[in-house]
Order: C-alpha cells, then sequence, then structure tokens
C-alpha cells in the first residue's frame, strides 16, 4: 500500500501515525510518497484572496483517482467542502483538541494596542474584532515551526494556531494561552484527520477499521453545516460538535468580517439524526442571514 501526503512536518508526522496503526493491523510495510500541493506553493497571499478550493488536496485527489497512491492523510478541516465524487472519506481516527490557542510574549489581555497579529483566516481576524482586540492583522505563512519562530523572533507580536498541530508536534512550550473553545470559535472539522480513498479501493474495509465512529459524525455535522451554507473560507464560521452519549449537540456561529454575530445556533439532538440536524441548521444560517 502507498500513502499520499504533503510534506510539512505536521503532514507528515499526521500521515504517520495513521500509517503506523494501520501497519499495526495489516502487519506489512506502509510506503509514503510525498506530493507538493498548490497551497504549499503559496506562500505571501491571505488564503481568501485567492480560489482556495481545495488547494491542499486537488493534487492527492489526483493522485488517488489515477492509482498513483492508495490513501492520502489530510486535516479534514483542508478538505473542500464538495469532494470529488470518485473518492470518499474512509476513515477518521479519533479526534485532537478543537481550541485555539495564542502564541506570543503578551497575554491575551496584555496585547497592545496596535499589536501585530499574523493571520491568513478571517474567522481568526473576525473572532479579534468581536473581542474588541485593536490589533493589526497581517498574512502569515509557513509551517508551525516557521509562524512560531515569526513570532518569536519579533517579525509578528503574535498569531492564533490550532492546539492540534501544536500537540501532534510536541510544542506545547510554545503555547502562550489557551482559548475556550466558545471564545474562539474553531472552523468546521478542526483537530480531526480524513484518511481519503478511492470509492473502489479494494483496501477500503482494512481502513475503515481506523475509523473512530464519534469523531467520525462530529467532524461529518460539522461539513454538512459548511456544504449547506456553501460559503467556503470566505466567511468567518466556527462550528463544534460534541457526541455525549447517545445524543449530540452542534453550534454554528456565523460572523461579519467585521466581527459581527450574523448568527448562532446551538441544537442537540441524537446521533441517528444528526446529519439532518446539521442540514437544518446550515439551511436556517443560509436562507434567514445569507
Amino acid at each position: 500500500m502507498i500513502v499520499g501526503t504533503r510534506g510539512s512536518k505536521l503532514a507528515t508526522t499526521q500521515t504517520q501515525t495513521v500509517v503506523n496503526e494501520l501497519e499495526s493491523i495489516i502487519n506489512e510495510k506502509i510506503e509514503t510518497k510525498i506530493i507538493k500541493t498548490t497551497g504549499d506553493k503559496i506562500k505571501d497571499s491571505q488564503l481568501y484572496n485567492i480560489d482556495a478550493k481545495g488547494i491542499f488536496t486537488k493534487e492527492l485527489d489526483t493522485a488517488l483517482i489515477d492509482g498513483d497512491i492508495d490513501f492520502a492523510v489530510h486535516s479534514f478541516k483542508d478538505l473542500p467542502s464538495q469532494l470529488n465524487d470518485q473518492l470518499t472519506i474512509t476513515a477518521i481516527p479519533k479526534r485532537e483538541a478543537i481550541n485555539e490557542v495564542l502564541i506570543s510574549n503578551y497575554s491575551w489581555d496584555e496585547l497592545p494596542e496596535n499589536a501585530t497579529l499574523g493571520t491568513s483566516s478571517v474567522r481568526r481576524e473576525a473572532y479579534c474584532k468581536l473581542h474588541g482586540k485593536k490589533i493589526v492583522t497581517k498574512p502569515i505563512r509557513g509551517n508551525i515551526d516557521t509562524r512560531i519562530r515569526k513570532v518569536e523572533e519579533g517579525e509578528y507580536d503574535a498569531t492564533i494556531m490550532a492546539l492540534a498541530g501544536i500537540n501532534r508536534l510536541g510544542l506545547q512550550e510554545h503555547v502562550k494561552e489557551v482559548f475556550d473553545e466558545t471564545y474562539i470559535i474553531p472552523p468546521a472539522g478542526q483537530g480531526a484527520l480524513a484518511v481519503m480513498t478511492h470509492k473502489d479501493s479494494p483496501y477500503n474495509d482494512i481502513i475503515s477499521k481506523l475509523n473512530h465512529e464519534d469523531s467520525y459524525l462530529e467532524a461529518m455535522c460539522e461539513k454538512t453545516i459548511l456544504e449547506t451554507l456553501g460559503v467556503g473560507c470566505q466567511w468567518p464560521v466556527g462550528m463544534i460538535s460534541k457526541v455525549n452519549g447517545n445524543n449530540i449537540s452542534i453550534r454554528c456561529q456565523l460572523l461579519s468580517p467585521e466581527g459581527e454575530i450574523l448568527a448562532d445556533i446551538e441544537e442537540t439532538s441524537t446521533k441517528d439524526d444528526a446529519i439532518t440536524t446539521a442540514r437544518s441548521i446550515g439551511e436556517k444560517i443560509r436562507d434567514d442571514t445569507l
């Protein structure tokens, strides 16, 4: 079997975690193939100033369709809302933390006026405005190590990242503050990995053994809302889905780019009705707000 992955340290670390688990199931070695994506080649643009649909996944999708690789491992939040109809999400392993974190020499409350925050996310920028932060946002690209270094060397006063990536790379010592998930609500699928395959792959039954049922349901609910809204990463949208026993709570908050809350809906349903509930939340926000 051959797995495809982006070449960043985070991507290869995430992929190796999946490979290790799968190798223990099949008891044979899996080859790793590094594939450079369009998103990896863009270093200096705000993601919302470009056509961001699938920029971190398209080349891996092509390799799957062409049979050059047998499966690919993605950060779930990098997936476009509409997948190629030849491909499927075969497994979502157990989800990591969904929180956002502050990387800075300042605490959140100590950030001075006009401090420079490095971010290429309209959602993070909007949440800063929602919470009254009078800061200057500037694009920041590069892998996690690079962004941390740019802050530590003073090129930026702060940046905001996903705790999941920090945890996976063992870089917790650089975290100044962990935000409550309801204070800066994360994007759809944060903390989750997606193991993608061709729908007709002979390995789908084996790869599906990697799936964590509750994590899969949470991530797919969030993807369903995003797909229903049809706004991609051009709008600040935060989502939290959490399984509790046989129930799931699903929340979606839509902000304006200026940091105004346009919609905030939270509903609880049974796990069996989760996708229907998620779609209903998306429809309400889309029809009433967008």
